[in-house]
């Protein structure tokens, strides 16, 4: 799945054949489907797989929390880590969601629904003062930032996860 959230990233899910995928690790095209059913059931399982894992370990770091305050902090740098070092996968998703065949597609969106409310509980009691549709505002703005990253930040760039933390919280907490 990592070599295809690469090609998938550099080339487009379009532009990628199963021959490309299979060259990429090692195997022909068609031994892509002893694992996969399909093209597009890798595509799925690549962003299904991303989501999962947000919302598992954002949901085990709240969990684990001594109070909102630490939570949200856990959640800055649990995100700001996998936008820097799953680079490829958001870049798939923002491109390439809508390819998601139905059902896939509506389990993404339910799990990135859910993550968004674990943030949107701890900044609830966070900042009470705030109405629904600002707590919306804040962190769609800090999902798109953080998210923007693969996009903006060239790889390696020393203290970017620090810069976005600082920008996360003060949009988040003011």
């Amino acid at each position: 799945m990592t070599a295809a959230a690469r090609l998938f990233a550099e080339r487009g899910f379009g532009a990628v054949s199963t021959a490309d995928l299979g060259e990429a690790v090692g195997m022909t095209g068609p031994a892509l489907y002893r694992h996969f059913a399909s093209k597009d059931a890798l595509l799925a399982a690549l962003l299904v797989d991303a989501s999962e894992r947000l919302l598992e370990g954002g949901r085990a770091l709240v969990g684990a929390a001594s109070d909102p305050a630490v939570a949200l902090e856990a959640l800055i740098g649990f995100h700001v880590d996998f936008a820097t070092s799953d680079a490829d996968v958001i870049r798939v998703q923002d491109r390439e969601l809508a390819n998601l065949p139905g059902d896939a597609g509506r389990q993404v969106r339910r799990l990135q629904r859910a993550y968004v409310q674990e943030w949107d509980a701890l900044l609830a009691a966070l900042r009470p003062e705030l109405s629904d549709a600002e707590r919306q505002v804040r962190l769609l703005g800090v999902f798109g930032l953080l998210n923007s990253t693969p996009h903006s930040a060239p790889p390696g760039v020393a203290g970017v996860g620090d810069v976005l933390g600082a920008m996360a919280r003060r949009a988040l907490l003011g």
